[in-house]
């Protein structure tokens, strides 16, 4: 095919031109008929053969004969074919009636429908289905019938399972029928008839009999239903007659199809008439069609020139019709002329056959939106290229601004309907939808801030200047900042109009009351905090801030705080006006740690508990910034520990946090030592628990002063045990007369080591209990001492007073002499004992200089197997093993250590330089014969040495 269409949105293309098909195939005979739809192409030729081509492949043709010749059957007269392409009706000159299924190339006689001319065919709506359902057929007599057609194989069987005659009309044949259903409403359907000088509309409910296909639906509607009427008169030669449907919407138009509604056009004598078919339910439907409709006149389109450039005398009628989307397509005198159904104008006219040339038939196929001329030789595709290109100029001409909008494709165009919209609006008045259009447009913007000002329109200028915001491009920065502080101060003063209203209750029309007004300022104010969100970044935040100051605007300056995330400003604003609960709010939205430390201080001294809360819900925060706050709240806040709120979130540092700042455990103590509480407990708690650390986290020295600043003698006395300094622990605690707490520490030390410092440090406290006992109550102050067992009556008498009556510590006296009795007496006892140990340690001295061994002739060195008697050698006593000297020094040179063998060799090589020999031999002799190889301590290191050694054969040790 050549009508293949190029760029649908070049507008250099023209909306219709007329191409000739270019056949795949020869014909031998005339076309006298032909069809198409869903892209299949269905030809008649006069020798009786039919040609089904798919558009899609067109070289797969199917080529069928009718069951008859036609001298018996008659020649073919017209074709219908259905618009999914699945049943084909054909009907001869004879009056005989073929039916032919599109899975089929077998035509069936319709006996049925035998003799019957058939001019026009309603299909079903349900369409496409195996069989044709119900279809209306309108014969040249007038006749209407209902017929119901299903394929079968058999032979015998009738294709038309029934045949009805439904209404009789009197003008004639029956040139057009279009069958649909009411949406909505499934049983009712509208039945438009065409005759050549009558269109009929019928809307009425069908009838239902049993199973489908049993009976005729449509009786009851012909029979119970009058149709709405429209004439045409009768011309005055026959004009030709017929009645088409617009295609189904392009599934490639660029906008949504906002007219659902099927168009008609009825081609009569007098020209073509058109309208919408409307789907509404309405009792007057068909009038309402018909009223709607348009009327185009033959006399409309120009006069066809003859050969010799004249224009004929008289007018031939118009041919055939066809509809597509937007435009009226009329065959007249050879020519293809487009009318543009909105407005009648004519678009194309163009001369497409050859004077003295006629056409079969101008088709339009309802599936695919192709459109086809046929004549008896030649076949011309109609190519359409972006239809509806121009519909947004005739909507436009015609103030249809909405639908001029949806069509307008260019932004010149879409320009050119919203400044024409525009003016339509503000010429009626209505200034609030004119903004909206306007600020769309490229009209100027001061002509129309300026037309708003002059009418006093402050709500239409500022819509027009919101819209207008959204149109400039984020470069634009400087237009977008002015129309930003514009439109924050027609909001302000809007909003202060409506106050003022309010409160005075002037300047209200008679319908108008305070509910109206506070609703209206409450869309007002909702309005700007979503222009404020919006457009936030087109917002000078000082001139803002200066504009909405200036009116007094206090909720809006926060609207507008809380939108650029200026939580700063609305923090202040709510403490200032001391609404902590707000200002909490606030707070725990935040996550920048500034904010938090900046309002700490103030919001500790009002809500101390909510704050912390606060501040434990964000691990993130640097406890150190926050210490100034807690010291604050400590020093106002002379509470206990346990309500403490510092104590709480400083505990909750350390804790959870695992914080080893030294800062937080300074203010930790700090808070402890210095609230009034006299209990140490929570003091010494914390103390006791940093003890069990290798480095406690807070600084010892400024602890300790803060614990003898504030009295705190048990956690100073705790912090001097911890650095050890257990004698100046033992005197602070005497110092305060802590005697318990100075005898728990003086019992710290504990290691043997440490055992004079602990009797020192209980000596401290013995002067300490003897002084303050007195005279009196010497007994009391010995018992008390008896705790420590490193003191002994003699260490505690110089603590005594000069005067003392010595029946007071009598017992113990004589206790003390009493142990001193018994340590000399043990003292003898080991004295007797060492010099009998003595005595028995010179014996054996004595008895080596008499021991002796046997050697027998043949005994043998225990290292090389030789002689022993061959060269000099050493025997043991004690377990009688003998080695040559050689051998035996070669051993312990092996099994000795570095130093061991390293004397070993000093001393053989002094002996061998001729030192003195006599004391060297004899350290040589003891270093060598200190023990028997075999039996000592060498022979027990030789445990870790393998059995088999490099040296050795692995062999001789094979099982």
């Amino acid at each position: 095919m050549s009508g293949i269409l190029q760029d649908a949105t070049d507008a250099s293309l023209p909306i219709f031109k007329v191409e000739r098909v270019q056949l795949q195939f020869s014909i031998s005979s005339d076309f006298v008929a032909a069809q198409v739809a869903n892209n299949v192409l269905v030809l008649a030729l006069s020798t009786g053969r039919i040609l089904r081509i798919d558009l899609d492949n067109p070289g797969d043709i199917d080529d069928i004969d009718l069951p008859k010749k036609p001298a018996e059957v008659g020649l073919i007269r017209r074709m219908f074919l259905d618009p999914s392409a699945s049943h084909l009706i054909i009907t001869t000159t004879l009056g005989e009636n073929f039916y032919l299924h599109t899975q089929s190339r077998q035509p069936k006689a319709l006996a049925r429908l035998k003799g019957v001319s058939i001019e026009s065919i309603a299909w079903n709506p349900s369409l496409p289905t195996a069989s044709t359902r119900e279809i209306l057929v309108g014969a040249s007599d007038g006749n209407l019938y209902e017929v119901y057609i299903e394929p079968s194989n058999e032979f015998y069987r009738s294709q038309d399972k029934y045949l009805k005659a439904v209404y009789k009309c009197r003008e004639g044949p029956l040139t057009g029928l279009w069958v649909d259903v009411i949406p909505g409403r499934p049983d009712v359907r509208r039945i438009m008839v065409a005759t050549s000088t009558r269109l009929l509309h019928f809307v009425g409910r069908i009838g239902r009999h049993g199973t489908e296909g049993s009976g005729s639906i449509f009786t009851k509607l012909f029979e119970t239903e009058a149709p709405t009427l429209h004439d045409a008169p009768q011309g005055l030669r026959p004009a030709p007659s017929g009645m088409v449907v617009s295609p189904d919407s392009s599934e490639a138009s660029p906008v949504e199809d906002v007219d659902a509604e099927r168009i008609f056009a009825w081609l009569s004598s007098q020209g073509v008439f058109y309208g919408k078919l409307h789907t509404h339910t309405a009792s007057n439907l068909g009038s309402n069609v018909f009223n709607e409709s348009k009327l185009f006149p033959r006399s409309q389109i120009p006069a066809a020139e003859s050969a010799s450039g004249r224009k004929k005398p008289t007018q031939e009628p118009i041919a055939d019709v066809a509809l597509s989307q937007w435009h009226i397509l009329c065959f007249i005198e050879g020519r293809i002329v487009a009318v543009q159904r909105l407005d009648g104008r004519i678009i194309y006219d163009q001369a497409v056959l050859e004077p003295g040339e006629s056409a079969l038939c101008l088709l339009a196929d309802q599936k695919k939106n192709t459109f086809w001329l046929f004549t008896t030789r030649e076949i011309y595709e109609i190519v359409v290229t972006d239809e509806d290109r121009n519909v947004w100029e005739v909507m436009l001409k015609g103030q249809q601004y909405d639908l001029a909008s949806r069509y307008a494709r260019s932004t010149a165009q879409k320009d050119a309907v919203a400044a024409a919209s525009g003016d339509h609006l503000i010429s009626k008045g209505q200034y609030l939808d004119a903004a909206g259009v306007y600020g769309k447009s490229s009209r100027s913007f001061e002509q129309v801030a300026l037309t708003f000002i002059d009418h006093g329109e402050q709500d239409a200028l500022r819509k027009y200047l919101l819209t207008k915001l959204g149109t400039y491009k984020k470069s634009s920065i400087m237009q977008r900042v002015m129309i930003a502080s514009w439109l924050t101060e027609l909001f302000m003063s809007k909003l202060n109009s409506l106050d003022d209203t309010i409160t005075t209750k002037a300047q209200l029309t008679e319908r108008a009351n305070t509910a109206d007004i506070k609703d209206e300022l409450t869309v007002v104010r909702k309005e700007f905090r979503d222009f404020v969100v919006k457009y936030k970044s087109d917002l000078d935040r000082s001139t803002t801030y200066e504009i909405i100051s200036s009116h007094g605007r206090e909720q809006e300056l926060l609207s507008y705080a809380t939108a650029i995330d200026d939580y700063n400003y609305v923090l202040a604003y709510w403490v200032q006006r001391e609404r902590w609960q707000e200002s909490l709010n606030i707070l725990r939205q935040q996550t920048d740690p500034a904010i938090f430390y900046k309002y700490s201080s103030v919001l500790m001294a009002h809500v101390a508990t909510e704050l912390v809360d606060v501040l434990m819900r964000h691990p993130d925060l640097n406890p150190r910034n926050l210490i100034p706050a807690l010291l604050n709240y400590n020093k106002d806040n002379p509470i206990p520990l346990a309500q403490n709120q510092a104590i709480r979130y400083l505990n909750f540092c350390i804790n959870q946090l695992h914080s080893t700042d030294a800062a937080i455990h300074n203010t930790l103590i700090s808070i402890y030592a210095s609230n009034p509480d006299p209990s140490e407990s929570a003091l010494l708690t914390y103390l006791s628990t940093q003890s069990l650390h290798s480095t406690p986290a807070y600084d010892a020295d400024f602890a300790f002063r803060l614990c003898i600043q504030h009295a705190r003698v048990q956690s100073a006395v705790h912090i001097y045990s911890f650095m050890g300094e257990y004698a100046s622990a033992v005197a602070l605690a005497l110092k305060h007369d802590q005697i318990e707490l100075a005898a728990h520490v003086a019992d710290r030390p504990s290691s043997s080591s440490d055992q004079a410092l602990r009797k020192k440090l209980w000596l401290a406290v013995a002067r300490k209990v003897i002084s303050q006992q007195g005279v009196g109550s010497i007994k009391t102050a010995i018992d008390f001492l008896k705790r420590c067992d490193l003191l002994r009556i003699e260490d505690l008498i110089p603590f005594f007073p000069d005067f003392v009556v010595i029946d007071d510590f009598k017992d113990e006296i004589c206790a003390a002499l009493e142990s001193y009795s018994r340590s000399i007496a043990a003292l003898d006892a080991e004295m007797d004992a060492s010099a009998s140990t003595a005595e028995s340690v010179r014996n054996d001295i004595k008895a080596l200089d008499r021991r002796y061994a046997i050697v027998e002739p043949g005994e043998r060195c225990r290292v090389c197997e030789l002689p022993l008697l061959s060269r000099q050698f050493f025997v043991f006593p004690s377990c009688q093993h003998g080695f040559h000297s050689d051998c035996l020094g070669r051993k312990v040179l092996e099994g000795s250590g570095l130093t061991v063998r390293g004397r070993i060799r000093e001393l053989q090589a002094s002996i061998g330089r001729g030192g003195r020999r006599e004391k060297e031999a004899r350290e040589l002799d003891a270093l060598v014969a200190q023990a028997c190889i075999l039996c000592g301590d060498l022979a027990i290191k030789l445990i870790e040495e393998p059995f088999v050694s490099n040296e050795d054969d692995n062999a001789e040790w094979a099982i």
